[in-house]
């Protein structure tokens, strides 16, 4: 298939031409201070931050949720009921935000859309042969055109780990452009599984070849192994972005996903965001948790804040 090269590689010209110049390019990038990336990711999750900004952050994490399902037992009506949690994540308090998404499979994106309909409440789906990505990409397209002909709003894929980690960066280009080019006017976040990637400087690498390709959003993991999103590997694509953007003008949004559960985690994730892209990223075009456990805690902890006690485990829906 021959290499396209989409319009935010034009700051980059030549770096997408050949496997040897994107080589060259990626292994170019400064590499990363192992100890200093994570002692800072340390060092933001520290900080503290008053009752009246803790109310705002829960309620801007909640607004920045992909709720998601994406089990093998799926069915219409387990979409439908997330679909409504989704838009009324609090059904005894309407002053509570709707999240950002439902995440689902492609066959349960007409479900999903029915369910959200009218709320502003986006769909996604996986697609690309998730999460192991392994097939063919005339499959691959598919699996997104088929995501998108039933209303998909969005389109997480994931690389091919093996291709990349095998150096064949081109390759991951070329499927990248090829996806976004199916994916018509759906954002695209491309998944790394960084759990897989091994290094911080693959990573890296990752999310400069993601960003040349077109990606709308970078994203950390499936959810599917044992290492998904930490505070490290996000600040790591936060300073991605931060510099793309600062030499191309293109910004591209950052979705950790897989791991984070509690309100004290989104809060520490939300700092790491303004603290190292800025304050234009702290809104859900730019900023995403895939992690649909989150959405539960986030819930408890904001009716703490507005009565003063904790509610029973059953004031939440369990997904």
């Amino acid at each position: 298939m021959p290499t396209t090269t989409p319009p935010a590689a034009d700051a980059f010209t030549g770096v997408t031409a050949s496997d040897s110049a994107l080589r060259r390019f990626l292994h170019g990038l400064p590499g990363v201070d192992t100890v200093g990336l994570e002692a800072r990711a340390a060092s933001l999750g520290t900080r503290s931050i008053k009752t009246t900004a803790k109310a705002y952050a829960i309620d801007l994490a909640i607004s920045m949720v992909d709720l998601t399902t994406l089990e093998g037992a799926d069915t219409p009506g387990k979409v439908r009921a997330l679909g409504a949690k989704a838009v009324h994540p609090d059904p005894s308090d309407r002053t509570a935000p709707t999240t950002a998404a439902v995440c689902v499979y492609p066959d349960m994106v007409s479900a999903a859309k029915e369910a959200v309909a009218g709320s502003g409440v986006l769909v996604a789906s996986v697609a690309t042969a998730f999460p192991a990505g392994r097939a063919t990409l005339d499959v691959k397209l598919a699996d997104v055109r088929d995501a998108v002909a039933a209303g998909a709003d969005e389109i997480d894929m994931v690389i091919d780990r093996g291709a990349f980690l095998a150096g064949r960066y081109l390759k991951v280009y070329d499927e990248i452009v090829a996806v976004k080019e199916a994916s018509g006017a759906a954002r695209l976040k491309v998944i790394f599984e960084t759990g897989e990637l091994s290094t911080y400087d693959n990573i890296r690498r990752a999310s400069w070849l993601g960003m040349l390709a077109g990606a709308d959003f970078i994203k950390t993991s499936t959810g599917k192994v044992a290492v998904n999103a930490t505070p490290a590997n996000t600040l790591l694509m936060l300073e991605a972005v931060r510099d793309f953007r600062a030499q191309t003008g293109i910004q591209v949004g950052v979705k950790p996903a897989g791991g984070i559960r509690t309100t004290k985690d989104a809060v520490k994730f939300l700092v790491l965001v303004n603290e190292t892209a800025g304050a234009d990223w702290l809104d859900n075009h730019w900023f995403r948790f895939g992690a649909s456990s989150l959405l539960n805690d986030l819930l408890m902890q904001r009716q703490k804040l507005a009565t003063g006690r904790y509610s029973g485990p059953d004031y939440v829906t369990v997904d």
